[in-house]
């Protein structure tokens, strides 16, 4: 009796279609209200957005410049105190910087919303996983943020500021002066930081991948060399000096993150290997 009233009761906690369709529709209107309220929030904040963070990379009085200016002093490497470019920002545009404050607005209200949007997917999704499903991904919301959030702090304290010195003081001739547009250096340093927010991915994409068998950790080790090489050649494209510790400055996070995402499609060959058995 007591089974066939939890079966029962099993089926009537079923969702239909339509219900799973309102329930998305819920989600999604949760997570829309969440990044409008962190881009609003941001919006407010003009001074602090730009002045404190997206144009902090091109003052001479950014952190990372000192610490590196520092480390030259130790290392006896004058080529690590950087002076950045003091390239000048202009506006061509009638609404350029109306719609670059916008922009930004709106990737920092993605960015500060990220762990609620995760969370609010990882809610939705739950209740068609198996109570393994469950276990195995427990914890996904945090790592997925954690290394998304790396990423963006890697490419704005490391990568933006390299590229910025060494792009903007780039010339083809000493008569060409750079005058870099607004939206131009705001679409550089969002695009790059993001891009790295992404890369930092890289070992949850490698951790799917190997659990529906596409790519095996055989296949990463047989491409090892071409990665490194790959990461040495994206290194010297981003720093400014030919010395070799700024670049692997840049490197060996890069190196690490492969690294890391071997290690783990090791992991996940091996449990379903495991399984098989």
């Amino acid at each position: 009796m007591k089974n066939s009233l939890s079966d029962i009761s099993g089926d009537e906690q079923e969702m239909t279609f339509w219900e799973h369709l309102d329930e998305l529709r819920g989600t999604l209107w949760k997570i829309l209200i969440a990044i409008v309220v962190t881009s609003i929030t941001a919006f407010a904040f003009k001074e602090v957005l730009f002045d404190d963070i997206i144009l902090a990379p091109k003052s001479k009085n950014f952190i990372t410049y000192r610490v590196f200016c520092q480390l030259g002093e130790w290392l006896s490497m004058p080529s690590l105190c950087i002076d950045p470019s003091q390239f000048q920002l202009i506006n061509i545009n009638l609404a350029g910087q109306f719609t670059s404050h916008m922009n930004i607005s709106l990737i920092a209200g993605l960015i500060v919303a990220l762990p609620y949007v995760l969370w609010e997917l990882w809610r939705f999704i739950k209740p068609g996983l198996n109570e393994q499903e469950i276990r195995n991904s427990r914890g996904a919301v945090s790592i997925i943020t954690f290394l998304f959030l790396s990423g963006v702090l890697f490419s704005y304290f490391i990568v933006t500021p390299l590229m910025i010195n060494f792009l903007g003081g780039y010339a083809v001739s000493e008569s060409v002066s750079n005058q870099i547009s607004l939206t131009s250096y705001v679409s550089s340093v969002t695009m790059m930081t993001l891009l790295m927010g992404l890369l930092f991915e890289l070992p949850v994409l490698v951790f799917f991948l190997t659990k529906i068998g596409l790519i095996t950790p055989k296949f990463l080790r047989k491409y090892r060399k071409h990665t490194v090489i790959a990461i040495l050649i994206i290194a010297g494209i981003i720093t400014p000096s030919p010395d070799m510790f700024s670049q692997m400055i840049v490197a060996i996070p890069l190196y690490g993150l492969f690294e890391l995402s071997l290690a783990i499609s090791s992991r996940m060959y091996r449990k379903k290997q495991e399984l098989a058995m």
